[in-house]
């Protein structure tokens, strides 16, 4: 029996331990990477800029996304070709690329900020994905709606503003916000062009500490959390809308 107690005290000592030398590095890993010299503020600052640079190309998307998904809608040929051109070509290249081109060849010598810079690229590349969202969502709704509106004496316009839209956003919300936090998520490649973003901050806290893994830990963490939050809001409108049925 006392050797029993004794085998058993040997493993609590053991444990506690490796406890205690995983809370000291794990202390000392808070410290250098997030208290140290403040270097907390890189990710504070990263994370304004990555939610600023979200929020601007999503605008941007959102508009272009509308304007193309009409487009494709439409019975000229011209212009159906050229926005179906925009999304192949769009959704064919990867968004880091359609980044550096925009910064480095079109707006080379301009002195625009970087981030309305990264927002344009980046909408534009949503933009692609937004206007198939919406496109397949107007298409979604009977045609009878439109029918039926045009024989009520309304124009196509206004058809499509007060009968088939509201509709429609019913089936683009969850596409759009499953857009929104990829949008979000890809953000991370701005650094490529001098954003201080939240991949930046922890490459400049990296190169300082020394530390290879705590600064990434600390932005998956963060962007794990703030895409949390995006799919918890997410979830609450598309209930709403439910109930609204």
């Amino acid at each position: 029996m006392s050797k029993l107690v004794e085998v058993i005290n040997k493993l609590a000592a053991g444990v506690f331990i490796v406890i205690m030398e995983i809370v000291t590095k794990l202390s000392d890993e808070i410290y250098f990477n997030l208290i140290r010299d403040d270097r907390y503020l890189y990710f504070v600052k990263g994370l304004g800029v990555s939610i600023q640079l979200t929020f601007y190309a999503a605008l941007i998307g959102g508009a272009i996304g509308i304007l193309v998904a009409l487009a494709r809608l439409t019975n000229n040929k011209v212009i159906k070709v050229i926005a179906e051109k925009y999304i192949d070509i769009t959704r064919g290249t990867p968004v880091v690329v359609q980044l550096l081109i925009i910064y480095f060849a079109i707006f080379a010598s301009t002195k625009i900020p970087r981030v309305v810079i990264a927002s344009i690229a980046f909408g534009i590349n949503s933009g692609a994905y937004v206007a198939e969202l919406i496109r397949a969502g107007i298409q979604a709704v009977d045609k009878g709606q439109m029918e039926a509106a045009r024989s009520l004496g309304l124009s196509y316009s206004q058809a499509m503003y007060h009968i088939i839209m509201p509709q429609a956003i019913k089936n683009i919300l969850p596409g759009m916000g499953n857009e929104v936090i990829s949008l979000w998520k890809e953000t991370a490649i701005a650094g490529f062009i001098g954003l201080e973003d939240l991949m930046r901050g922890a490459e400049i806290v990296r190169a300082r500490t020394f530390s290879n893994y705590t600064p990434y830990l600390v932005i998956a963490l963060i962007y794990f959390y703030i895409t949390a939050l995006m799919t918890m809001i997410l979830g609450k409108m598309e209930r709403r809308l439910r109930k609204s049925d």
